[in-house]
């Protein structure tokens, strides 16, 4: 019994700033603010798997590259362009959903802001037009959500260029790392083949 009683104190706590985010911005500011959690959490992922995952297929498909026979063919050059597009579409999967999560933040921020300025004319409309400051208290309330939306839109916008960047260099990078490899390889071969004692 003492346990639930705690839990139950607990919990309004636990609460309190999600209310106090309420209060100030509305309903529609908590989600933009799941938006934003989902779209940095998401951009951290991107980085985790550009680290963890990504870097060591890389290396992977650059030795399998180099341990193939014959480098040259249609076959070869079409195989590789297959294999470069499998890992390339891997970086790149999420990015589709960080452009709804982008374009989705200032769209909940406006509607945020038309329901706030609704509820603001209606207490006009039942209290007068006599209280200002009332308003205005109003009117700043119904703005955040705005405000909170294109802020978190443009950081998500300046994330979303910079990872299509970071793409479209590994798209140019990794043919340059495979002809690179393939040269490195043959000039190792000729060198040890070049330096064989003679019998």
């Amino acid at each position: 019994m003492p346990e639930s009683l705690a839990s139950s104190s607990l919990l309004p706590g636990a609460l309190a700033p999600v209310m106090r985010l309420v209060d100030s911005g509305g309903p529609l500011i908590v989600v933009i603010c799941l938006i934003a959690m989902l779209l940095f959490g998401l951009a951290l992922e991107r980085g985790l798997y550009w680290r963890l995952v990504h870097r060591p297929a890389r290396r992977q498909l650059i030795h399998d590259w180099v341990a193939r026979s014959e480098h040259h063919s249609w076959s070869a050059l079409t195989h590789r362009e297959v294999l470069t597009r499998e890992l390339l579409s891997r970086l790149r999967a999420p990015l589709p959903w960080l452009k709804l999560l982008v374009m989705i933040c200032p769209l909940a921020g406006l509607l945020g802001t038309v329901t706030g300025m609704i509820h603001v004319f209606d207490s006009l409309a039942i209290a007068g037009t006599g209280q200002a400051r009332a308003m205005a208290d109003g009117v700043a309330r119904a703005t955040l959500p705005t405000l909170a939306g294109m802020a978190v839109a443009v950081v998500g916008l300046l994330f979303v260029t910079r990872f299509e960047r970071v793409v479209r260099r590994e798209d140019q990078r990794l043919h340059d790392r495979l002809a690179r490899a393939v040269d490195d390889a043959r000039k190792g071969k000729s060198s040890d083949t070049s330096e064989t004692p003679h019998a």
